[in-house]
């Protein structure tokens, strides 16, 4: 048995890669370190890596993790700048007694030292994005955090071993050195290959608030299946939060258990997610949920498929 899930469609091309591999009894850490690169690398996908949405500053900060299930090992690098891969980075740093998570010019200065690719990340689609945001704010006011994607995955290979990763470009327009959850072990991620794995996509400063990732896993550790760890862990934090403070920001969960069993749950609408198992090829799923925090699952039709990479390859103009 294998399988891999992760947030968004964004992550379909990777998930793909990886399903072919663990087909081949590749192991977890190399299908889903190819999985996330996949996303890095693309352009086009403007939250993740080369062409990621840039700061207040106009320059691309870039977070990504990396956990062993086996082990527990972690690695996590935040703050990162001009290097093509920040996941191969933090995957790097897993293998250390200390000094696991590094940011900005200490992480970016260990990166050069051990020899990975420096790259300029700002792409002129990404400039013209920024230009256009400051715009939009200037005119209406719109807040400028809007936009703002993880791509996280869990990954269990034929050998049941599992692994979780996480990249990102955190909130467009934040500001210079803003961290969110996505580096943060426990709450943009967490994996045990005695019990599964969990990531989260959306407001990082109110997923850390729960430690969300962690939560779901230690509930699927009592025996949930993922999805009705997913559901609980978001929808009772939701409720928490807006008790506490009025409101709760985007949260969306993926979680995979070492049955190759997955689950999802989101308190948004239009989130996405991917999942690829040794019985179930690379699939899109949409999500619906409701005020009970109960989600049902479709699978995206050729048409929004064709929408969505048509929306984010359309030619763009300076405003």
């Amino acid at each position: 048995m294998y399988g891999i899930i992760a947030t968004w469609r964004m992550a379909l091309e990777g998930i793909s890669k990886a399903d072919s591999m663990l087909k081949n009894n590749e192991s977890a850490a190399n299908s889903i370190e190819e999985a996330i690169k996949a996303v890095e690398n693309f352009e086009y996908y403007k939250s993740v890596g080369y062409g990621g949405l840039p700061n207040e500053e106009m320059e691309v900060e870039l977070d990504a993790a990396f956990m062993d299930g086996d082990t527990l090992e972690f690695g996590c690098v935040g703050g990162v700048k001009d290097f093509a891969n920040p996941v191969s980075i933090a995957r790097s740093l897993m293998h250390y007694d200390a000094n696991n998570f590094l940011v900005g010019q200490g992480a970016e200065k260990y990166a050069s030292r051990h020899g990975f690719e420096r790259k300029t990340m700002l792409t002129d689609r990404a400039k013209i994005h920024y230009h256009n945001r400051i715009k939009e704010i200037t005119n209406t006011e719109l807040k400028p955090y809007s936009g703002h994607d993880t791509v996280g995955m869990v990954c269990l290979d034929t050998a049941g071993h599992m692994t979780c990763a996480t990249s990102t470009s955190g909130l467009f327009m934040k500001h210079p050195g803003r961290l969110g959850d996505s580096p943060v072990c426990g709450s943009g991620f967490y994996v045990d290959s005695f019990v599964g794995g969990a990531s989260a996509t959306g407001l990082g400063e109110d997923v850390m608030k729960g430690c969300v990732s962690y939560e779901i896993v230690r509930l699927m550790k009592e025996g949930m299946h993922p999805q009705q760890a997913c559901e609980k862990a978001v929808h009772d934090f939701d409720l928490e939060l807006k008790r506490r403070r009025g409101k709760a920001g985007d949260m969306s969960l993926i979680a995979m258990n070492n049955k190759g069993e997955w689950g999802c749950a989101t308190n948004i609408e239009g989130f996405s997610f991917v999942v690829a198992t040794e019985k179930q090829a690379p699939t899109v799923y949409l999500v619906n949920h409701d005020a009970d925090g109960k989600c049902t699952f479709e699978v995206a039709s050729k048409e929004w498929m064709d929408n969505y990479m048509a929306l984010r390859t359309a030619p763009l103009v300076r405003k």
